[in-house]
């Protein structure tokens, strides 16, 4: 992802540069002074994995590629945006918060996941409107059992890496946490529950007699829809001097993410990668803790 000046620097200010990975190595740390022409070096400690920011740097000239090669993440961040200014942050669901996409595992239990997987799989890089993806996803899980969805909640939903520590740090902060979600409220409202989150906002699957209809209930929360509580939520919390904070994986998430003052790219698509502020590839979700100054 080419390092571009975040559109929150003040113009002509300086901006550090944050190296994150796992594990850092310090000879590729003094490579990365060299290129950048940095006046400092300082430690970063607010995320499990190991980082550093690099303090007013001149040049970025093969940055990107010298970080990509040793797989580190990288980003240039304004000193101007203290932690102390996060007001909300905001969460994708499926591949974000948590490791799934919650309608691939149903279906696994319907036998029928090849099927499901390619139609998400296509509507995630943007091939195919969410809505009528979704509806016909949904379609396929026609008479399966809701008991199914507890199964998929208790055996195979995991948070991602770093998802607590960024969600006790931003509330230390004072941050709301808001999760959106192309997803369903069965997963959703538990996870609301689970980590105390501020807000919700997802899809609900029509039940009949214990079981799926293979129906939506109510309007589709699409791309829009949750770029538009992003916008609602945001009036409401940010206050004068806030900053909203969002993070997506999929071409679903691209309007939430050009909604919020920050986005990040989380182990993202390609075209997400392209127009977010930031991306984070190789470490958590707590990460992103360290593009803040």
């Amino acid at each position: 992802m080419p390092l571009t000046e975040p559109a929150d620097a003040p113009p002509g200010a300086p901006l550090d540069l944050v190296v994150q990975a796992p594990a850092l190595v310090r000879e590729d740390i003094d490579a990365l002074v060299a290129l950048t022409h940095a006046s400092d070096v300082e430690p970063l400690a607010r995320a499990a994995n190991e980082a550093c920011a690099l303090r007013e740097v001149r040049d970025t000239a093969g940055v990107p590629e010298a970080c990509a090669a040793a797989g580190y993440d990288c980003a240039l961040v304004p000193p101007s945006r203290p932690l102390s200014r996060l007001r909300l942050v905001a969460m994708d669901m499926d591949s974000t918060l948590i490791t799934i996409e919650c309608i691939d595992e149903i279906a696994d239990l319907q036998g029928i996941k090849p099927q499901v997987a390619a139609i998400t799989a296509r509507a995630m890089r943007g091939e195919l409107d969410f809505a009528a993806s979704l509806t016909a996803r949904v379609a396929l899980l026609a008479g399966l059992p809701v008991a199914a969805l507890e199964r998929v909640y208790t055996e195979r939903l995991h948070l991602s890496p770093g998802a607590e520590a960024l969600i006790a740090a931003s509330k230390a902060q004072g941050a709301r946490l808001l999760l959106v979600s192309g997803g369903f409220t069965f997963f959703t409202d538990r996870l609301k529950a689970r980590l105390g989150l501020d807000y919700t906002l997802s899809n609900t699957l029509e039940v009949r007699d214990g079981r799926l209809t293979g129906r939506v209930e109510g309007g589709i929360v699409d791309a829009a829809a949750k770029a538009a509580e992003l916008r609602r939520v945001a009036a409401i919390v940010r206050g004068d001097d806030g900053l909203t904070l969002a993070l997506g994986d999929g071409a679903n998430d691209l309007p939430m993410l050009a909604e919020a003052d920050v986005s990040v790219a989380y182990r993202a698509k390609p075209a997400v990668r392209a127009h977010a502020t930031h991306a984070i590839d190789h470490c958590g979700l707590d990460a992103a803790l360290n593009l803040f100054a």
